[in-house]
């Protein structure tokens, strides 16, 4: 059965319409989670991303796999229902990343460089975390973001 366009309604009329008009791609309607702005506040600097939410299990479980590319202010900002000592790993990822282990808080307790592709290594910080940001290989540096910085999020401590 084919869907016509008068088949829709207006609010899904005008939701089309915004994504059309504001030119950007619609990553989230492919990863199936929704799109969130996460601020990151160094010693220098604040930096936004345009993050893709992971906070279920399935989509903690997919994170960017089979992604070819990421753009500069993109990213996945996984969210968990608890603190701990959360462990990644690269397998199914096409991509180098840098993970930033994010505290209850908002501040980064661990910073991993360059996650290389494929990798089946364990990623995990040595303190807990409640989330955790993933972001371009090599950009945390570029950006100087390092430990004891701060990440702001509704999802830490109602950031």
């Amino acid at each position: 059965m084919a869907l016509r366009l008068n088949d829709l309604s207006l609010p899904v009329w005008l939701l089309l319409s915004a994504l059309l008009l504001c030119g950007k791609p619609v990553v989230a309607a492919a990863a199936g989670g929704s799109i969130d702005k996460v601020t990151v506040i160094t010693a220098q600097a604040r930096h936004q991303f345009q993050v893709e939410l992971a906070a279920t299990a399935a989509a903690r479980s997919r994170g960017l796999m089979q992604r070819s590319t990421l753009a500069n202010d993109a990213g996945m900002l996984f969210i968990f229902p608890y603190s701990g000592r959360h462990g990644f790993w690269m397998k199914d990822t096409l991509i180098p990343l840098d993970m930033l282990f994010v505290a209850g808080d908002g501040r980064i307790v661990y910073v991993h460089h360059n996650a290389q592709p494929h990798s089946l290594t364990p990623i995990a910080p040595s303190t807990n975390a409640r989330a955790v940001l993933e972001i371009n290989g090599g950009l945390s540096r570029r950006l100087g973001i390092a430990v004891g910085d701060q990440v702001l999020h509704p999802s830490l401590n109602g950031r």
